[in-house]
């Protein structure tokens, strides 16, 4: 069965997930990455260096965020959200944005690039000692779909 998740459907799927993408598109060129993020109920929080998905968001503003959550072909659920990128560089913005990058759920199986250590996520508690660009993406538009089956597949191995 497909269909369209609703709006507390949408916001659910995008606060269990940690991990989503940008697409963001400046100066003929457009630019899809994924990101750690942190969901409010209403802005998307995240954290990053100087390059080019900086650049073109500073460039413009107006962006596509995309999430999903595929247990298989068969059962899968997808958001696509439209919003403003907003760079925080007021010490109050930076510590909000640390304070939820930080209460994050994260998930218990890490890998050998991604885990949790004392200088991952965030090694301090004050914004000011935490090096980088903090930023929301306020979204203005979300949509959601979802396949879902009642059938059991196995697989051969």
């Amino acid at each position: 069965m497909f269909g369209k998740l609703n709006s507390a459907e949408i916001d659910e799927l995008i606060g269990q997930q940690v991990v989503g993408r940008i697409g963001c598109h400046a100066n003929g060129i457009t630019y899809v990455v994924p990101i750690s993020y942190a969901y409010d109920g209403v802005c998307v929080y995240g954290h990053t260096f100087e390059g080019m998905k900086i650049n073109l968001m500073r460039i413009n503003p107006s962006l596509c965020f995309q999430v999903d959550d595929t247990s298989n072909l068969a059962n899968w659920k997808s958001a696509i959200c439209w919003g403003e990128f907003e760079e925080l560089t007021g010490e109050d913005e930076r510590s909000e944005a640390l304070q939820k990058l930080n209460s994050r759920t994260l998930p218990v199986i890490s890998s050998e690039t991604m885990h949790i250590s004392p200088v991952w996520p965030f090694s301090a508690d004050k914004n000011d000692r935490v090096d980088g660009i903090f930023f929301r993406i306020r979204l203005v538009e979300k949509t959601g779909r979802f396949e879902k089956s009642n059938e059991h597949y196995f697989f051969a191995t």
